[in-house]
């Protein structure tokens, strides 16, 4: 069975990248509608070997749709979602908007693809942040061998999670840069090229930022109520690929030979861990790749309970669009829709 399929937002990174994977996988898609603000109006959005041209979002017709990606922010989210989602059999967030509402699933496919079964008459489901998808990737099969009590994560986040503006500003700051011309910065807080910004979104009280406390709730929503996770969100001069390491305290301690296993055979992770010169994956090697790849595992020296590790995905795809596409497949396949 084929389905009407409207992304809301589809000139964006994040839309583009979900239009491009909805043709890789062949998903049974009888009609795309890709809808964009006034000033993305007949924009084309590569869809396999065709273009579909950016339509309307504001004022279009979403009574045939049977699933909705909203690829918007959490602005649009918030406005348009509520009502969608009494309409039409499917919508998927990928706005930060609604992952908390208790109401609304929180869902990685591979780690908790049974909330799904929650959907009640409002048949919204929210996509979690990039970094929580990377880390819970990583997390979960490790938190089922050995329970985790508490993780530390410092993540090394791309430009491209702030979207194709902050794109452009690392690509001209890094030219102006090389031509001692100023360079200026509209969209980071300082300079970005040749740079690290230890500040992703906006400060909350006690000194954390908003994405570092997205983390730690999600994490908590979408894996283990019990897991305290404290993250320091960094912005780094990389275009795709969000890394983070990650220093896991584990309830017993660490079976380093059981956790190579787990990850091994973990669905959406590849482990790739040489303890040589070039034996890790970073975010150049991660960009354009479905997994998310786990390297540098190893057990600290001061604490056996506690296992650390190196995990990079492409924020785009499984820390966004491809994430928002398994949902959908997910859903049939539990004959949600």
């Amino acid at each position: 069975m084929s389905h009407n399929i409207a992304v809301i937002g589809a000139t964006g990174n994040v839309g583009r990248e979900l239009v491009s994977i909805l043709a890789e996988r062949n998903f049974p898609a009888k009609r795309i509608d890709a809808l964009a603000s006034s000033q993305s109006i007949g924009s084309d959005v590569a869809y396999g070997d065709k273009n579909l041209q950016a339509q309307q979002l504001d004022g279009f017709d979403f009574s045939r749709t049977d699933i909705a990606f909203a690829c918007a922010g959490a602005t649009v989210s918030q406005r348009l979602l509520p009502g969608l989602a009494e309409k039409i059999p499917l919508v998927i967030d990928n706005s930060s908007h609604f992952r908390l509402h208790k109401d609304v699933p929180l869902v990685i496919p591979e780690v908790n693809p049974q909330v799904l079964q929650q959907l009640g008459n409002k048949r919204l489901v929210a996509n979690p942040n990039c970094s929580t998808i990377v880390a819970l990737l990583a997390l979960a099969p490790l938190h089922r061998i050995n329970p985790l009590r508490r993780v530390v994560a410092a993540t090394y986040q791309s430009v491209s999670g702030a979207g194709r503006s902050a794109m452009d500003e690392l690509f001209h700051q890094t030219k102006k840069i090389y031509t001692n011309e100023k360079t200026p910065s509209r969209h980071h807080t300082k300079q970005i090229a040749f740079n690290l910004i230890p500040h992703i979104d906006t400060f909350l009280g006690g000194g954390k930022t908003k994405e570092e406390q997205k983390m730690h709730l999600e994490t908590k929503k979408i894996l283990d109520e019990n897991i305290d996770l404290s993250a320091l969100c960094v912005r780094v001069p990389v275009f795709v690929g969000h890394a983070l390491a990650l220093f896991a305290a584990c309830e017993h301690p660490v079976d380093l030979p059981a956790c190579r296993a787990a990850l091994g055979k973990a669905p959406g992770v590849t482990l790739f861990d040489k303890r040589q010169d070039g034996g890790y994956i970073t975010p150049v090697e991660c960009a354009a790749e479905d997994a998310v790849f786990v390297s540098r595992m190893h057990i600290d020296t001061s604490d056996p309970q506690t296992l650390i590790l190196w995990a990079v995905g492409d924020n785009l795809r499984k820390g966004a669009a491809l994430n928002a596409v398994q949902i959908a497949e997910q859903a049939l396949k539990d004959k949600i829709l």
